[in-house]
């Protein structure tokens, strides 16, 4: 299991990171509350949809074209069950407020929104005419991942391992477990890019664009750290 990463002195609170897992957990609650009737019709109005997505290439029309944007970032709040929203929650907590220490508040949020709406768009275009709505943060996730490791490159990850009847604490470059989880995206994005009913190619848009955005950053992380 995951341990907390030490990466620099805790100086404040990430309310970025923790305003974030609210969204997320909040708009599970809301969905869940629903019936199925008006769960399904939430879904169908503010889920990703790759046969609409792609069906803009075709005929453009600019309704749809709002309704795709808009889904886009909606789609990032919409879980489709606990396990779905406890993984991305994991992944969120570990790399989410070292990443917020470093980059700031609002830099966060908007890696979280735009790279996320962006990973949505990107998968969804390689699922084709696909009809199921795609909902999570995934993409948005994998982009704090993707910028995490660009920005903390020789960081290492605690990990608690059983072995035999005790627990046994190591630490672990994180580059390689980083790593081992990207070729994973990449192989079952290969295989199929829905396979197991995961949209894996929204993960590697996602974890390329948080690098791209972290790199992009440099200059206003050196501005923050001078401050």
């Amino acid at each position: 299991m995951f341990v907390r990463i030490e990466t620099r002195p805790r100086n404040h609170l990430p309310w970025a990171t923790v305003g974030i897992a609210v969204l997320v957990v909040g708009g599970f609650l809301l969905l869940e509350s629903l019936d199925e009737a008006q769960r399904r019709a939430v879904l169908t109005r503010f889920g990703m949809t790759p046969g609409i997505l792609s069906a803009l290439w075709s005929s453009p029309q600019t309704g749809v074209f709002a309704k795709s944007i808009t889904a886009a970032f909606a789609s990032l709040v919409m879980h489709a069950n606990w396990l779905h929203l406890l993984g991305n929650l994991v992944f969120l907590l570990i790399f989410g407020p070292p990443s917020e220490r470093l980059l700031g508040p609002v830099r966060l949020l908007v890696l979280f929104l735009v790279c996320g709406a962006l990973a949505n768009i990107a998968g969804a275009l390689t699922l084709g005419d696909s009809a199921a709505p795609i909902v999570g943060a995934s993409g948005a996730v994998s982009s704090i991942v993707g910028a995490y490791i660009a920005l903390f490159p020789r960081s290492h990850l605690g990990l608690v391992l059983p072995l035999g009847l005790f627990l046994e604490f190591v630490r672990v470059p994180t580059a390689w477990l980083i790593g081992v989880w990207a070729v994973i995206q990449v192989l079952f994005a290969w295989i199929d890019p829905s396979f197991g009913r995961v949209a894996w190619s929204i993960h590697i848009a996602g974890f390329i664009a948080g690098m791209a955005f972290a790199f992009a950053s440099r200059r206003g992380i050196a501005r923050r750290q001078r401050n």
